[in-house]
């Protein structure tokens, strides 16, 4: 069914594309994707598109700074501007972006598929099980702000999605394939790119399978209030010089903390049973139906997951599964300044090649190739 093709650790750069250069990645990144797809066909460009140094690459020869966060967003917005008039076309569409642009995925993979003809409410269920995989089941240290899902008209599609770490001041690029392993949830990685950061709570790895399942367990068999329980003694093992609030007993007794303001802790906490009480109610049948249940994200699996640790003995922590430019310069002139001129004849050639190869005049593009 899926795979999660790879992953890279970039560094965050700020500032913005100007516009000059933004309409010229529009330009050339559709034109390439049509070449690709005239000439491979439009599964070949969801695998390039899947392949991190591939991704990299092509943003670099686009004008981006070759080893910067920034070129995610910018490839995808590009390729959103520049195929979504194609694509009745190529039959292939982009979805999705940075920041608010992310949420408006699913109903847009709806649209589509109500206009093409594929399983748009489906799509839309894969596109939060994507996200939630990458920041919930795999605790790396990166909250996502950009999702990119490009599908093509026989339901075909590749992810690109990049999270950020704050502190580390590194953004990781994760890309995902609709073609390969068969489960989303248990090694869905066929390449990683990135600094290995040791063991993190990664419910992906196949030896995680007593978590997923021991998580599953403790909603049906223990409930929030008791879960909360084991995982209040856990927090004081953990910390045991911290002061401690008086232990809530089971039955329903309301015991007051000491301190008369509303601490985030105090805020997090009953959040925490909320989100644990719905997935309860829920019922879920396998750990994605866990993932998916609204409101349960990185906080709520991490308790699930320390809690079945303890009670089924399962562990929770393993691996990090996370382990080219200079064509046209880069917005920052890193390796040099961006060639106004040599950027506008390379789209002027390809643009050719294209047109004359729909034609049945393949010598130009051949060239290009060779």
């Amino acid at each position: 069914m899926t795979q999660r093709s790879g992953s890279a650790d970039l560094p965050l750069h700020g500032g913005r594309v100007p516009k000059w250069l933004g309409d010229r990645m529009t330009r050339l990144g559709a034109v390439m994707c049509e070449a690709i797809i005239h000439h491979y066909g439009r599964d070949e460009l969801l695998r390039r598109l899947a392949h991190p140094f591939w991704f990299q690459s092509f943003g670099a020869v686009m004008g981006m700074d070759w080893h910067s966060s920034g070129i995610t967003t910018s490839v995808v917005g590009a390729l959103k501007r520049g195929l979504t008039p194609l694509s009745g076309e190529l039959g292939i569409h982009v979805c999705g972006g940075r920041g608010a642009h992310s949420r408006k995925t699913p109903h847009e993979l709806e649209a589509i598929g109500q206009r093409v003809g594929f399983d748009g409410a489906g799509l839309a269920t894969v596109s939060r099980l994507v996200a939630k995989v990458d920041s919930a089941a795999v605790q790396d240290g990166f909250d996502l702000y950009l999702h990119g899902f490009i599908v093509t008209d026989d339901g075909r599609w590749v992810v690109v999605q990049q999270g950020m770490n704050g502190d580390s001041k590194v953004a990781r690029r994760y890309h995902w394939l609709s073609e390969g392993l068969k489960s989303f949830v248990e090694q869905p990685h066929a390449a990683i790119e990135g600094a290995h950061q040791g063991e993190i709570v990664n419910l992906t790895d196949r030896r995680a399978d007593a978590s997923r399942q021991g998580q599953l367990n403790l909603l049906q068999d223990l409930g929030p209030d008791r879960i909360l329980g084991e995982l209040a003694a856990l927090e004081r093992c953990a910390e045991p010089t911290r002061r401690q609030e008086p232990e809530q007993p089971l039955l329903p007794h309301l015991v007051m903390p000491a301190h008369h303001d509303v601490r985030e802790s105090d805020v997090v906490m009953h959040r925490l049973h909320g989100n644990i009480a719905a997935a309860a109610d829920r019922g879920p049948t396998d750990f994605a139906e866990l993932l998916l249940v609204p409101g349960v994200g990185a906080r709520t699996v991490r308790a699930l997951a320390l809690v079945a640790e303890v009670v089924h003995g399962a562990p929770c922590r393993f691996s990090d599964p996370g382990r080219f430019s200079l064509a046209h310069g880069g917005k920052d002139r890193h390796p040099f300044p961006v060639p106004l001129k040599v950027y506008d004849e390379t789209i002027g050639v390809l643009k050719s090649a294209v047109q004359k190869a729909k034609l049945g005049r393949d010598e130009e593009i051949g060239a290009l190739r060779r």
